[in-house]
């Protein structure tokens, strides 16, 4: 058994080109992209729980259910935005794969270099707007408008602490790919200098 973490069978590894200075890094983030994952099928349970309860305490019980969705909410939220270095390093979101296969191999490191260097462009900025969203909330001591009126700041850190996940996530990748577009060098030749 090797040491990369595995979810219902989909196993995230390093990838090899991965230069061997950033190696821990890629390791702590298997680590940390697996405990996310933990934590949002924890979330989505009680996001399912919670939503569940609702529906049943409303029509038996004819209860008022003002916390609820809002709760549902947020878990899911967490659900979503935590997951998504997990999936970014199966390399699970979106993508065209019948046009890949028609690409020469060095052609589509080029063009999956090009796209992560995008979708990290995109990340770190949806990244630091979300941070700054979290830092107005928690200083402004914003809430929703419901009677419940839980704190903003909770899904803000918790979609700030996915994205900034997901941006390390695909730097990671960004590096491994800019390594993989290197001409290979044979380590037999040696430079002889002029």
């Amino acid at each position: 058994m090797s040491g990369a973490p595995s979810s219902g069978g989909l196993t995230a590894s390093l990838d090899p080109h991965l230069p061997g200075w950033l190696r821990p890094v890629g390791r702590a983030m298997l680590w940390v992209n697996r405990a996310m994952l933990g934590l949002g099928m924890v979330a989505l349970i009680a996001a399912a729980l919670i939503l569940t309860s609702s529906v049943l305490s409303r029509y038996f019980l004819q209860a008022s259910t003002d916390w609820q969705d809002e709760a549902a909410v947020f878990c899911l939220v967490g659900a979503t935005f935590l997951c998504g270095a997990f999936l970014q390093s199966l390399r699970g979101h979106v993508g065209i794969e019948a046009f890949s296969t028609l690409l020469p191999p060095w052609v589509n490191r080029v063009r999956q270099l090009l796209v992560d260097l995008m979708c990290l462009a995109f990340c770190t900025f949806f990244a630091w707007k979300s941070w700054s969203l979290c830092h107005e909330a928690w200083v402004d001591g914003q809430t929703t408008s419901s009677s419940w009126a839980p704190p903003l700041w909770i899904p803000y850190s918790l979609m700030s602490l996915g994205m900034s996940l997901l941006v390390l996530q695909l730097l990671l990748q960004v590096v491994a790919s800019a390594n993989a577009c290197r001409p290979a060098r044979d380590p037999a030749v040696k430079e002889v200098a002029a």
